[in-house]
């Protein structure tokens, strides 16, 4: 049900724009009640952003890792979500149209206010759970600068990510040609921030009287 709630409420906010629809409509057009899309989904923007919450529980995982540096478990997820991306595209019946909603998509988020903000505060909310996660595997208390900054340029590779795809995604490019020249994007920037954010240590302890 919750994967049917959110397939339908992005079709159809993609054909008539989100602040268009309301949510009593997504309900109607699955056959239950307005209660029950919200028992799902705690808002409207989470109808079409339904995938954060999961990578949210993944990062916290993946950082939690003392065996992977904070980049790589980082590099690990997007590899991971753009993989996913990439294979709906190679096994859509229509490749160029698959593209074409994934464009639409994009667009849909940057042109509607209500939607980029639900997206800066899940990133603001993705930037707390690693900074809180980076602190303990530092030995540092998450409001220090250092895993602050830390998680703050880790959260931005997804940024790069997403601009890229935009770049990208123009229905003519294959799949496999697309993730390698997303894949390189990421890890340009990656590999500008990798040296700073791989030598995260603890801090060095105080003086009682200093």
């Amino acid at each position: 049900m919750r994967q049917q709630l959110s397939d339908t409420a992005t079709e159809m906010f993609l054909q008539r724009g989100f602040d268009a629809v309301r949510v009593a409509e997504v309900a109607a057009a699955c056959g239950v009640s307005e209660k029950t899309v919200f028992n799902y989904f705690p808002t409207k923007e989470s109808l079409i952003l339904d995938r954060l919450e999961a990578t949210m529980g993944s990062l916290r995982t993946a950082l939690a890792d003392p065996g992977a540096a904070p980049v790589e478990a980082v590099l690990r997820l997007l590899d991971g979500e753009l993989t996913a991306m990439t294979s709906m595209l190679a096994n859509a019946d229509d490749p160029a149209e698959a593209a074409s909603a994934m464009r639409r998509f994009g667009a849909l988020i940057r042109a509607t206010p209500s939607l980029r903000a639900h997206q800066s505060d899940m990133m603001d909310q993705f930037i707390a759970v690693a900074a809180a996660v980076l602190a303990e595997r530092a030995g540092l208390s998450p409001d220090d600068p250092e895993p602050q900054i830390t998680a703050t340029a880790l959260l931005g590779l997804w940024r790069i990510q997403f601009l890229s795809l935009a770049k990208h995604l123009d229905g003519q490019l294959p799949a496999g040609l697309l993730q390698r020249a997303v894949t390189a994007d990421v890890q340009r920037a990656a590999r500008l921030i990798g040296a700073g954010l791989d030598s995260l240590r603890p801090a060095p302890m105080r003086r009682a009287n200093s």
